[in-house]
């Protein structure tokens, strides 16, 4: 490779990595006010939720049509529309008044989103070598989990000292970084020819993730009747069966199914699935132990937070060598239990407890977590033709976005019916470490999953192949 060429493989993950800091840090931002903007809109945090679920809800419809999207007109304009869209979203996010206008502004934060980020990826995943693809990952995501790092702090400052609505605003410079490096330095990625895009398969697909979403989001708010949520849950539901159906007969259906024939590929979409459905639910439930558990300021929680995003960081300068030496099985196996055990450390955590022994625990739990992430994300596509890394990154980025959501939903559920047992009027710390108990038990069974790994899957992306 020449030393051009060198640069722009380690300059591509980076300039598509301000993308990402620009989405990962207003998810860490408002996770940590959640329990403030609540307040100041005069609803339960517990409902706040659809601040978060919605905008995955935006995700899990339009980010089927980003793969055909950048296909037809160029990863680069569509990633640049995205990012403006996004920062449109923020701006609305930061003026929103009442519940209804909050959720409204995350969905068009959403429909940015849902192009920004697997674009993003998929420019990475298409202008690096295969030998070079854990790497380009693992450096895609270091300026990214700057998020998770900065995000619980600033949130925390900006919702304690200032105004809440700030957090959505200092997205604003972000996006505009980031259109400036994709004009001047991202090339035009096409797909030659790009496929017809698959419009029934869209109306198909699209409204039946978002009426499933929809559904699950619901349950448990008193904010619909039953037969509204069963009637978008199982309506959703026959959505997605008659796409399964439909997909089968095309040619180029707008995810296709057909990915799932790949091991890897398959394996490490239902193992991820778990896995993410355990550890989504981090984000959402510390803010609220420590600000209403434990009756901290929203920057007392950022500060403690923030320890989970720098392990994280730590590990993506290490995960490379890791799993050079013991193989993406071993290496998902072992710290899928190693990942589900730190997940229950919050619930030794009490109000009285020194903030050391909150923020290393933390830390080694983002390092848990980060690799993770990493080998499952490499793994993922390991075996996937080029020609069909657009449908794997849109397929890929579907499936995280319905397990974080479901994994929110399913932690609200747990407080919800734990404070209804308990009989308090508001959530106490004694409501979250069943809760806790359960993600823990959820992310485990990715453990036995991994296990269907051939032992030397993934070999070629490794310096050296795993021994059998």
């Amino acid at each position: 490779m020449s030393l051009r060429a060198q640069i722009r493989a380690r300059l591509m993950p980076l300039i598509v990595a301000v993308a990402l800091l620009m989405e990962t840090l207003d998810a860490n931002v408002i996770s940590t006010s959640l329990p403030e903007i609540a307040r100041d809109l005069g609803t339960s945090p517990i409902h706040l939720k659809l601040a978060l679920t919605s905008y995955m809800l935006a995700l899990a419809i339009f980010i089927p049509a980003s793969g055909w999207a950048a296909d037809r007109f160029g990863a680069r304009p569509i990633f640049r529309l995205a990012i403006a869209v996004f920062a449109a979203g923020s701006i609305a996010c930061g003026a929103a008044t009442s519940l209804e206008s909050l959720v409204a502004a995350r969905i068009l934060q959403g429909i940015g989103g849902s192009m920004m980020v697997p674009v993003g990826r998929l420019i990475v995943l298409r202008t690096t070598p295969r030998s070079e693809l854990v790497n380009a990952l693992a450096w895609l995501t270091v300026p990214a989990l700057i998020g998770p790092v900065l995000g619980p702090l600033l949130g925390g400052f900006i919702t304690t000292y200032w105004d809440w609505r700030w957090i959505f605003w200092i997205n604003i410079p972000i996006a505009a970084l980031g259109m400036v490096l994709v004009s001047l330095f991202v090339p035009q990625v096409t797909a030659e020819p790009p496929r017809p895009f698959d419009l029934r398969g869209f109306l198909l697909l699209g409204p039946g993730l978002g009426a499933v979403l929809t559904g699950v989001t619901l349950a448990g708010l008193n904010l619909s009747s039953p037969l509204w949520m069963a009637g978008f849950t199982l309506g959703g539901g026959l959505l997605i069966a008659a796409y399964v159906a439909h997909a089968r007969k095309v040619a180029e259906p707008l995810v296709d199914l057909g990915l799932l024939r790949i091991p890897t590929f398959r394996i490490a979409a239902l193992g991820g699935t778990f896995f993410r459905i355990g550890a989504g639910a981090r984000p959402f439930l510390l803010p609220l132990l420590f600000q209403i558990g434990f009756a901290m300021t929203p920057f007392q929680s950022g500060a403690l937070t923030f320890a989970a995003g720098l392990g994280a960081m730590t590990m993506k300068f290490v995960a490379k060598p890791i799993l050079d030496r013991f193989g993406f099985r071993r290496v998902l196996i072992a710290n899928a239990a190693i990942s589900a055990v730190l997940m229950l450390l919050p619930i030794l955590f009490t109000a009285t407890t020194p903030w050391v022994l909150i923020v290393v625990p933390l830390f080694v739990a983002g390092v848990g977590w980060s690799l993770q992430f990493t080998a499952i994300n490499a793994i993922a596509y390991a075996e996937v033709p080029a020609a069909r890394m657009s449908s794997a990154t849109s397929f890929n980025s579907v499936l995280q976005q319905l397990s974080g959501s479901i994994g929110i939903t399913v932690a609200a559920f747990g407080l919800t019916g734990m404070q209804a047992m308990s009989g308090h009027a508001t959530l106490s710390a004694t409501d979250f470490a069943p809760v806790f108990i359960l993600m823990a038990a959820v992310a485990l069974l990715s453990a036995p999953i991994f296990a269907r790994l051939a032992r030397d899957a993934g070999g070629g992306m490794l310096k050296r192949r795993p021994a059998r």
